[in-house]
């Protein structure tokens, strides 16, 4: 048995219509895996499944998704393992809190991605890779820098972004 972080994308299912974690749980739970568990209520799900390449498991869920809600969804899978290693990279620990964020990808970004975005960033936002996956230390609050324009499927690839209180609280969710 392996236990799947998975962050969903936007769950905004249309003007003022939010999904409630209770029906997030439930399509987990009828898809067959066990015991799923939210955190607050932007998208953050874990939950137990026998080992399964992650992209099947994204397919099924966003599949289920748009079955069940009438929108798609993109959701990207971590396994509690790799989830823990992303939040012990960190690369801005003595900054923890909801001025660092970090983008996780479905795939890895490289190095052109940093430089694009560096070109971009206003001086004292600071930019670092971890295994493909773009941690931000906005330098205030995420909402006033331009930066967050520039973070997008379109521009990026498919990914979502979370705050380190967020990666923390769901590393911790995996003890």
């Amino acid at each position: 048995m392996t236990t799947y972080v998975a962050l969903l994308h936007s769950i905004v299912l249309g003007p003022g219509k939010r999904l409630a974690m209770a029906d997030l749980k439930a399509m987990t739970a009828a898809l067959g895996f066990g015991d799923p568990r939210t955190w607050v209520a932007t998208g953050n799900l874990i939950f137990e499944g026998d080992d399964a390449p992650l992209a099947e498991i994204e397919n099924r869920l966003e599949a289920a998704f748009r079955s069940g809600f009438g929108k798609h969804v993109d959701i990207i899978l971590r396994t509690a393992q790799v989830w823990r290693r992303l939040a012990a990279q960190n690369p801005f620990p003595d900054r923890n809190g909801a001025n660092i964020g970090i983008r996780v990808m479905r795939t890895p970004l490289g190095p052109d991605a940093l430089s694009m975005l560096g070109g971009i960033a206003a001086p004292g936002v600071g930019l670092a890779l971890a295994d493909g996956d773009l941690w931000i230390n906005f330098g205030g609050k995420p909402n006033e820098t331009k930066l967050l324009s520039h973070l997008t499927t379109k521009k990026l690839g498919i990914g979502t972004l979370r705050n380190a209180n967020t990666v923390n609280a769901l590393s911790t969710m995996l003890d």
